[in-house]
């Protein structure tokens, strides 16, 4: 417990933010696993090693865990992974939130989840792209100013002296030399270092995330695989944010070390309870930023979730009309005034959750 409690760093609010793109950022998985194909191949199962702040936070803050659930429930469409899409004259289609992670715990659809699935006609994913490796390779190459420094800057040019030994050091500790990644943009190292062991392992041994695997299933089963974005659009996203954010989100990940794996581990137990209003409120909470303000968050929230999902409910209307979809993103992408399930009822739909 004292070390689930210790993750209230006040270094972790970038770290965090970073670790949320995992988690909206469909095509990094494709990232992380060029990543490591720099460092050493991580052979065998890995013990998941996170603990549930939650728990711990019951029994050594109740008060502050129920601030954090009111905070919640006050947050519109914050409970349930799977809503029903419904317009007169069309046929029903069903909106599912994902995590971008392999384990088994997220990739097991529920029940309700599974039967919308079965009998959908068309799986809509963020990108279909990340499906196809060599059209993954010619959408980054086509802007590769967007994950690579193509000026003089380097990683390191960016770090103080002692940033660098950090990272260096925890780089080397992971199979990777600080030099053979010099040119490579930062958060795309943060979501390597952000991701637990086991997630790694099971990453390098080809274990698909939620979001592969259900295109993957649907189209063995012959249905429709669409998307919603383009890699170039995400990329675009998280290279809007400033290069200091980034830098200080990798310093910071890395400072945290294995206490990140208790993040993950809440996330994937608010995951499972379909609890995505909390997400914010308890990692705000207990991982606040250093400068006391919302700045970070509030850039982070506007350009990797709010206008994206604005852009995802436009080209969803077409699928939608189709109707019988099975459209599965982030489920960080469907909460709130922004979310996608606010998003599609103004736009004369009648979105209702599935238990």
């Amino acid at each position: 417990m004292k070390r689930a409690i210790a993750i209230a760093d006040r270094t972790a609010h970038k770290a965090l933010l970073l670790l949320a793109a995992l988690n909206v950022l469909f095509f990094i998985s494709f990232l992380i696993m060029t990543v490591l194909a720099m460092g050493e191949a991580h052979a065998g199962a890995e013990a998941c090693k996170g603990t549930d702040m939650l728990a711990a936070l019951q029994k050594s803050d109740p008060a502050l865990l129920d601030k954090i659930k009111a905070e919640a429930a006050a947050t519109p469409n914050g409970r349930g992974l799977l809503w029903k899409i419904e317009k007169a004259g069309e046929t029903p289609s069903f909106l599912f939130g994902t995590m971008h992670m392999t384990d088994p715990r997220v990739t097991a659809l529920p029940p309700a989840a599974q039967k919308a699935f079965d009998v959908s006609g068309t799986v809509v994913i963020e990108t279909t792209e990340i499906l196809d490796q060599s059209k993954m390779v010619a959408a980054i190459m086509k802007e590769p100013e967007l994950t690579m420094f193509t000026d003089s800057t380097t990683l390191a040019s960016l770090l103080s002296p002692e940033d660098a030994a950090i990272v260096d050091k925890a780089l080397t500790d992971r199979g990777i030399s600080l030099a053979s990644v010099a040119k490579m943009k930062p958060w795309m190292l943060s979501a390597m270092v952000a991701l637990p062991a086991c997630e790694l392992a099971r990453k390098s041994e080809g274990e698909p995330v939620l979001d592969i695997k259900l295109a993957q299933d649907g189209k063995s089963e012959g249905k429709e695989i669409d998307g919603l974005e383009t890699v170039a659009d995400q990329l675009r996203a998280m290279a809007s944010l400033p290069m200091d954010f980034h830098v200080r989100g990798l310093v910071d990940t890395l400072k945290l070390g294995d206490r990140m794996d208790d993040v993950v581990e809440t996330m994937i137990v608010l995951y499972q309870r379909g609890d995505t209003g909390m997400f914010w409120p308890l990692f705000r909470a207990v991982l606040p930023d250093e400068s006391g303000g919302d700045e970070g968050y509030a850039a982070f929230d506007e350009a990797m979730v709010k206008s994206r999902n604005h852009v995802m409910a436009e080209r969803a209307e077409p699928i939608l009309a189709k109707g019988n979809a099975f459209i599965a993103v982030g489920a960080m992408h469907l909460p709130g005034s922004d979310g996608l399930v606010e998003l599609l009822r103004k736009d004369g739909y009648t979105v209702t959750a599935v238990n």
